[in-house]
């Protein structure tokens, strides 16, 4: 048995230990693979997925999170989560997370409760754990768990399995809450969830990027992007420059270091 099968066998040990569970399902590469895995470990009658509502979340992502549902063959409920209005999360502290992830993980022990399912879980993995991760505590302080760390998979573990699974999801990009484009301490409004969110369908859909990220620092929207799409931008850039300022900004701007995961924090090393 190899590493990766090892680690597999050790994830349906861990979710049939659980009887039941009800998964935080934001339909990227980790959650979905968490369903299908609970899923096929615990047979549809014992596996409920939750997805929020909220606008930190694109509405594009719910969308595609229902019809991986529907395909899966799997329960699904849709949550308003109103974080929005905790000023403790729309402040933008450091540990923002935090918050969000307690307004998530609150609704959902009601979902559990109600559909008399025992364990939330949510797709966290190994790689997680070397980030700046408050929301982790949150789920821990609620009660959720993560068998996809408890088992020791990694992001690249997840996607080889989705791949062996015939999940689509295997190979999609990575993503994350739309308030993570925000410097902390930057208030978060509904109104610039809006501008990320149509800034980024824009340059997905219209100008072919398929890992970027759109960083709101007020009028600047500083756009990270693969290497490799880099020429592409550049030669769209009147096209670009044009829509997002109709958005209302007034700076567009490309940084040269490109795409990376949770590139706020760097500023945590600053202070």
């Amino acid at each position: 048995m190899t590493g990766l099968e090892t680690k597999h066998a050790r994830l349906q040990q861990i979710i049939e230990a659980m009887e039941s569970v009800v998964v935080a399902y934001s339909g990227g590469v980790d959650s979905s693979y968490l369903l299908a895995a609970s899923l096929d470990t615990l047979g549809p009658q014992r596996v409920l997925a939750a997805t929020a509502d909220s606008p930190t979340y694109p509405a594009s992502e719910r969308e595609e999170a229902a019809a991986l549902a529907r395909s899966l063959g799997v329960r699904q409920v849709v949550i308003r989560t109103d974080e929005l209005s905790d000023e403790n999360f729309s402040g933008n502290p450091t540990n923002r997370c935090f918050f969000c992830k307690t307004h998530l993980f609150t609704a959902l022990g009601r979902v559990a409760a109600e559909a008399g399912l025992s364990t939330m879980v949510y797709g966290a993995t190994r790689d997680d754990l070397g980030d700046h991760r408050p929301g982790m505590q949150a789920a821990r302080e609620l009660g959720a768990r993560a068998p996809l760390v408890e088992a020791g998979l990694t992001k690249d573990d997840v996607r080889q399995l989705s791949r062996a699974r015939g999940l689509p999801t295997w190979d999609k990009p990575a993503m994350a809450c739309l308030a993570s484009r925000f410097p902390y301490h930057a208030i978060i409004t509904e109104e610039a969830l809006g501008r990320v969110e149509a800034g980024e369908d824009f340059l997905r859909r219209e100008i072919g990027l398929r890992q970027v990220r759109l960083r709101h620092h007020d009028t600047i929207a500083r756009l990270e992007m693969t290497s490799t799409d880099m020429p592409r931008v550049l030669k769209q850039r009147d096209r670009i420059t044009a829509y997002l300022k109709s958005l209302g900004y007034a700076y567009v701007t490309l940084d040269l270091q490109g795409f990376r995961s949770g590139s706020m924090n760097e500023t945590l090393s600053l202070r």
